[in-house]
C-alpha cells in the first residue's frame, strides 16, 4: 500500500530573536509563503500541512492551498521542551511519512528536496534523511580544543568532518518521529548541502543576509 508523504511546516507566533520572522516582509513576500509555494512545486508530495498557533499564519496557509493544524498554545510556548513539540507535531500530521521543512531555510533548492525524497524512498537502511552543513572550524570548549590538537595543528581542510543539522529538510516516518521525539532517526542519512543552501535564519543578521542571497540567487 502506498505510503502518504506530506510536508510539515511548523511556524509559531512569538519568535524572540526576529519578531514574527515567518511572516515578516522578505523579498517581496514572507518566509512562510515562500516555503509553501516551493513545496507545492514538489510533485512527489501528497500534501502540505502548516502547523501553527497563529490564526494569521494558518489563514495564509489556507489561502495558498495548504492544510492546516492549529497548535495548542502550550506547544508554542518558550517553556515547553522541543522534544515534546516534535511528538505533538507528528501526532497532528495525517501522513505516514513526514517531510519536516522549516520556513527559515529559504535557500534550499527544489532539486535537493527531490533528491532527499528519492534517497529516503530507495534506502530502507536509513530511518531519516537530514540536510546538514559541513563544519571545518577550530572548535573550542571550556578552554580546550574539541576537534584538533593545538600542539599539532592541522590545516583547516584537514580537520575531521563535523556536520551541523540545518533543519532545512528532514524526512522520516511519523512513527519514528514519535518514537525518537526528534526529526533525526536512529540511523540517519546526512545529505550535505553547501553554505548557501544551508542558510538558517536565527537572528536579524541571518534574516538580512538570507534576504540578500535569496534575491540574488532564487528570485531569478
Amino acid at each position: 500500500m502506498k505510503q502518504i508523504i506530506k510536508a510539515l511546516i511548523p511556524v509559531r507566533s512569538g519568535s524572540q530573536r526576529v519578531r514574527n520572522k515567518n511572516i515578516k516582509p522578505f523579498a517581496d513576500s514572507n518566509l512562510l509563503e515562500i516555503k509553501i509555494k516551493q513545496l507545492l512545486r514538489i510533485k512527489e508530495l501528497d500534501g502540505i500541512i502548516v502547523n501553527s498557533d497563529s490564526d494569521e499564519m494558518l489563514e495564509i496557509a489556507k489561502n495558498l492551498g495548504a492544510e492546516t493544524a492549529k497548535r495548542d498554545s502550550y506547544y508554542a510556548s518558550n517553556t515547553v521542551s522541543i522534544n515534546e513539540v516534535y511528538v505533538n507535531l507528528a501526532q497532528n500530521c495525517n501522513s505516514d511519512i513526514i517531510l519536516f521543512a522549516d520556513a527559515t531555510n529559504p535557500m534550499i533548492s527544489d532539486k535537493t528536496i527531490i533528491e532527499c525524497l528519492e534517497i529516503y524512498k530507495n534506502n530502507s537502511e536509513f530511518d531519516s534523511v537530514n540536510t546538514v552543513n559541513l563544519i571545518k572550524m577550530f572548535l573550542w570548549k571550556d578552554g580546550k580544543p574539541l576537534n584538533y590538537s593545538e600542539s599539532n595543528k592541522p590545516k583547516s581542510q584537514d580537520l575531521p568532518d563535523i556536520f551541523a543539522i540545518n533543519s532545512a529538510i528532514n524526512i522520516l516516518s511519523k512513527e519514528t518521529m514519535i518514537k525518537t521525539r526528534a526529526f533525526v532517526g536512529e540511523n540517519p542519512y546526512f545529505y550535505q548541502v553547501d553554505d548557501i543552501e544551508g542558510i538558517d535564519i536565527d537572528n536579524e543578521t541571518d534574516f538580512e543576509f538570507a534576504e540578500f542571497m535569496y534575491k540574488k540567487y532564487r528570485m531569478k
